[in-house]
């Protein structure tokens, strides 16, 4: 039996769905390798806790960057190895796999995650844009002549498109997403306490106590790190209304993106979008109060989809039968 393989490669993590079962891996895009011998330590989840953690040999590398391919032959390693763990069987027959890249990638960088996808094992591969597998997996009707807007916040990339007919109609992409957030708790940890605090750490704050508009009640977490000052470990109390601070200019960007969508959109999907609200996806859109964020500024209901993480998998996974629905059609 031939299977169908969806796979949402992000920059942040990598989702596996397959055909008759759903989404059977989700894993951290993150490789750790012997810079001696060229050899793989660990893949996924494993690789993920050496981050930062390593010695001098071993690196741990994100093989992906702003969602495109920063190093093929460790991209093209890591597709192998989840596309086996999640059959978990040797098949004899070749897997078709449909894959996601963000609306706004060049040809180039489309050809190589074709060629890395085919490297690691393809029998057929079929790319989509993230937001159309977005606005499957959320389980929008998106063959019929209606607008849809979808943002679309991963890891690497935030995508913003206007869908209508089983196409975009209007779309960006930009370069900030989840990894930039991270960033700029980072920097704002560094001028803010003279703390330098590491990738992980940073995740953690946005993950617990991280937001973008101002909370009820205040929240606050403690944070380790190396005081610049002294040089010597030491721990700090931040509060919510503090990453709400370091957050501001990434999230304006955002909301600026997403205007500057609806700008550029025809005035019947327009009038849709009023209707029927905006839909965010992605692990970048379970970060607090940027729904209210982004209604606050545009006027429009906004709303995150159920379990946005998985939806651009499933979404990706299905688009092989959709698209085998319109062949009919």
């Amino acid at each position: 039996m031939a299977v169908d393989i969806g796979i949402d490669l992000g920059t942040a993590s990598v989702l596996v769905y397959v055909k008759g079962k759903g989404v059977v891996l989700k894993e951290p895009s993150v490789v750790a390798f012997d810079r001696d011998t060229n050899v793989i330590k660990a893949i996924g989840e494993e690789a993920r806790l050496m981050l930062g953690r390593t010695p001098g040999n071993i690196v741990a590398v994100r093989p992906l960057r702003q969602g495109v391919i920063s190093d093929y032959t460790v991209t093209e390693k890591m597709i192998k190895y989840f596309v086996q763990k999640s059959l978990g069987r040797r098949t004899f027959k070749k897997p078709r796999i449909s894959i996601c890249v963000p609306s706004g990638v060049t040809e180039v960088e489309k050809k190589a995650v074709e060629e890395a996808t085919f490297a690691a094992g393809a029998r057929e591969v079929h790319l989509i844009e993230e937001p159309v597998a977005a606005a499957i997996g959320a389980g929008i009707d998106i063959s019929k002549p209606c607008g849809n807007m979808i943002v679309d916040i991963g890891g690497g990339t935030a995508d913003i498109a206007v869908i209508s007919l089983g196409g975009t109609v209007v779309n960006t992409s930009i370069k900030i997403a989840g990894d930039d957030f991270d960033e700029a708790i980072v920097r704002y940890m560094r001028k803010k306490h003279n703390l330098l605090i590491g990738e992980r750490t940073a995740e953690d704050i946005k993950i617990k106590i991280g937001t973008t508009y101002p909370l009820v009640e205040e929240e606050t977490m403690e944070v380790r790190g190396r005081n610049l000052v002294t040089g010597l470990p030491k721990t700090v109390t931040i509060t919510s209304s503090e990453t709400e601070e370091a957050l501001r200019e990434a999230t304006s960007q955002i909301v600026e993106a997403v205007i500057g969508v609806l700008e550029r959109t025809p005035p019947e999907l327009s009038a849709d979008i009023l209707d029927r609200g905006i839909v965010l996806t992605g692990g970048g859109a379970m970060l607090r109060g940027l729904e209210e964020l982004i209604e606050e500024k545009t006027g429009i209901n906004t709303m995150t989809a159920e379990d946005p993480m998985k939806v651009v998998a499933i979404g990706t996974g299905q688009f092989v039968e959709f698209m085998s629905g319109r062949k009919d059609f």
